[in-house]
């Protein structure tokens, strides 16, 4: 099992969370540690386990004295009944459903999740909170990943969690020059990479795309799992070009999947990259739900996944670390994952699957590589 490991006394450490089982016990002993603050932010939270036990570790914490606020995406905990936190807000926590539902804004949901406990801990994940994710990903319960951390970059988190809250209600114009979005800088040793990197609506040139472009362009090896593997044009021309140049490029996508439109947008791009010499593994375990990328010693962990609608709709958020003690354990974790997968074989990969297979794989790939954005695009437009 792969442990937490202090890099030095005065450096962040971190600690992989391999299975929903172990995510869950670890943000509810956060929950129950924490002194002074704690921010918990969720696309989906669902009533029942674990949502239920965490719910009450967030209830003691505000009795303690503890500053508890909760931000859940309008959409992703519609089925909360109405009255779900009410122990929470009557202890004195405070809940926001960021982005109400209406017609006019739909299309621009909250996806993050984290949790950050006195501002200097924090949990990153692809993990909802929702009884689909309990388990170890192989015999029971989706596969997903997670990283505890003490680190600087915990402050930052807390720091967007906090304009996140302000804004839950939606009801700000001009979003797309909101001024806490960090502007990218090119990564240079005067100017390093950040290490908190966003995406959002209306963000021309997302830091995770500028940044992850950066560090795919330089990297000898890439190795990435993408439950929703659908990424935009410029990083596929990458990705190809680093193989054609004999740099080691490996993916997991989903083998198992509970969005069937977005499986099927993916493999449309199979065969390209197939044919660039790309190793391609489907995970058949159980449904994928993991997002990690390695590019090198560089990791990138958090929400978003290497998707249109991660990098161009969604509020999303990656943490960058450069660090090869990590690298190396990501390393063993996709690895991991690898004995669990179905490879993809050039060869025989246009004869495996049927003709409405196909027609299924071009129109899944129009809907939301094409008509996705072009919505987005119309809703922001009206909102500006």
């Amino acid at each position: 099992m792969i442990k937490d490991h202090p890099l030095m006394s005065t450096n962040p450490s971190y600690h992989w969370l391999t299975t929903g089982d172990a995510f869950f016990a670890a943000v509810e002993k956060a929950i129950r540690l924490a002194k002074d603050s704690i921010r918990l932010e969720m696309y989906i939270y669902m009533a029942g386990q674990p949502g239920d036990a965490i719910r009450d570790a967030l209830c003691d914490a505000a009795h303690r004295g503890v500053t508890v606020r909760i931000l859940l995406d309008s959409f992703g905990s519609l089925e909360l009944s109405s009255d779900y936190w009410r122990s929470v807000t009557a202890a004195g926590g405070i809940v926001r459903f960021f982005n109400p539902l209406t017609l006019g804004r739909i299309a621009f949901r909250d996806h993050r999740k984290l949790l950050i406990c006195d501002g200097t801990s924090a949990i990153i994940s692809g993990f909802n909170i929702s009884s689909h994710e309990r388990g170890d990903g192989i015999t029971e319960g989706w596969r997903d990943l997670g990283l505890k951390m003490i680190s600087p970059v915990a402050g930052d988190l807390a720091g967007s969690f906090d304009r996140m809250f302000r804004m839950a209600d939606f009801k700000h114009r001009r979003f797309h020059r909101i001024p806490w979005r960090p502007r990218f800088r090119k990564c240079t040793p005067g100017h390093p990479c950040p290490a908190l990197l966003i995406s959002g609506p209306g963000q021309n040139g997302s830091t995770i795309k500028t940044t992850l472009i950066h560090d795919l362009h330089r990297a000898h090896t890439i190795r990435i799992i993408s439950a929703y593997f659908l990424p935009p044009r410029r990083i596929r021309r990458i990705l190809i070009q680093a193989s054609r140049q004999g740099r080691d490029v490996r993916i997991i996508t989903a083998g198992k999947t509970d969005v069937k439109l977005a499986r099927f947008a993916g493999r449309a791009l199979y065969h390209r990259l197939l044919r660039a010499g790309i190793r391609i593994d489907e995970y058949e375990a159980q449904i994928l739900h993991t997002k990690l990328i390695i590019a090198d010693h560089v990791v990138y962990i958090g929400s978003a996944n290497l998707d249109t609608r991660s990098l161009n709709i969604n509020y999303e958020y990656l943490v960058r670390i450069d660090d090869r003690r990590l690298a190396d354990e990501a390393h063993q974790i996709f690895n991991h994952h690898l004995d669990y997968c179905q490879s993809i074989n050039r060869s025989t990969w246009p004869r495996t699957r049927s003709f409405w297979e196909k027609i299924m794989e071009r129109f899944s790939h129009f809907i939301l590589a094409r008509i996705d954005i072009l919505f987005a695009r119309r809703q922001l437009e009206k909102l500006r």
